[in-house]
């Protein structure tokens, strides 16, 4: 993602380190994962001047994080405790399973109308049917990870090792295909199931887990009022937190232009979470994704190593 020319690194945040105890789950397996491509990551665009907020009311961003990847870090104290990052009255808002027609697009209407961003989980196949919806998230200057190639549950014992690992790189490979650009190396489970390899094994790949500090449940929701109550009942009971949320769901889309407002009334200020690199891609999972959906060539620590405040 791009950031603006004026922003400089404001300070680390204080928090404690979890890169250690990754690293440490992750070495006994290191060995055999499989190695990164040899070519070198691509240097990052040159950034580019914020553009200005034509909303004098919006949310907007409250200060920008920048995250370091380095043994996969854990998000979301729904699982992970250790990365607690976030001030009072702080949320990040984060969207699953897309990109899909007519949702995923309102969803990105709102949050410019709020001049807010939000991190992207989308499925991989997903992004191989509507990349040019996937690109608008990127144009948006939105984080963007990955969610699997099919929403596999990961936890589910008919799935062997490699299809596991299969399900994580095609869909990295997918979104790459998608966007013509790596993504962040973020990642989120499908229903937040984390079998322990795996998440050894995105340690070994320096790929970011992220879980939630409160979940929407927008998918069980009947209407756009329920998704409003239930996020903030969450988020006043808890003072902050990494929201999740599905672009997918109509009622998550529609809800989103209030569930907005009443966070800005409420105090809330958005967080903003960027990664030091983007993620590497394997070779042959990129390889796969073209073979098997015959889709065109597209050409293309302490915790203050870990997230350092970018901009406040």
């Amino acid at each position: 993602m791009r950031i603006a020319t004026a922003l400089i690194v404001a300070g680390a945040v204080s928090l404690l380190a979890s890169s250690a105890a990754w690293s440490q789950t992750a070495g006994a397996k290191s060995a055999a994962a499989p190695q990164a491509a040899t070519a070198p990551i691509p240097a990052p665009a040159p950034p580019t001047a914020k553009a200005a907020c034509a909303n004098p009311n919006a949310l907007g961003i409250g200060r920008t994080v920048e995250i370091d990847t380095t043994g996969g870090p854990g998000f979301g104290f729904e699982h992970f405790k250790q990365l607690d990052f976030l001030r009072d009255h702080e949320v990040v808002l984060t969207f699953d399973d897309g990109p899909w027609p007519v949702n995923t697009p309102s969803v990105l209407k709102t949050l410019a109308d709020e001049c807010t961003t939000g991190i992207f989980f989308p499925i991989g196949k997903h992004a191989t049917y509507h990349p040019e919806i996937l690109k608008q998230v990127a144009a948006a200057g939105h984080t963007i990870g990955a969610h699997t190639w099919s929403h596999a549950n990961l936890s589910n014992k008919k799935l062997n090792e490699d299809q596991r690992k299969e399900e994580i790189e095609k869909g990295f490979s997918a979104v790459k295909w998608a966007l013509g650009a790596a993504p962040s190396p973020f990642f989120r489970f499908p229903a937040l199931q984390h079998p322990p390899e795996m998440v050894t094994y995105l340690g070994s790949r320096n790929i970011a887990i992220f879980s939630c500090d409160l979940d929407s449940f927008d998918f069980k929701a009947s209407k756009p009022q329920t998704v409003i109550d239930t996020v903030m009942r969450k988020v006043d009971k808890l003072g902050k937190g990494i929201i999740l949320m599905h672009d997918f769901q109509k009622h998550t889309a529609e809800a989103l232009p209030e569930l907005l407002h009443r966070l800005k009334a409420g105090g809330f200020k958005v967080v903003k979470m960027i990664a030091k690199s983007p993620v590497q891609t394997l070779p042959q999972y990129d390889e796969e994704i073209l073979k098997d959906s015959k889709l065109p060539t597209v050409s293309s620590r302490p915790v203050s190593s870990v997230v350092q405040t970018i901009s406040e």
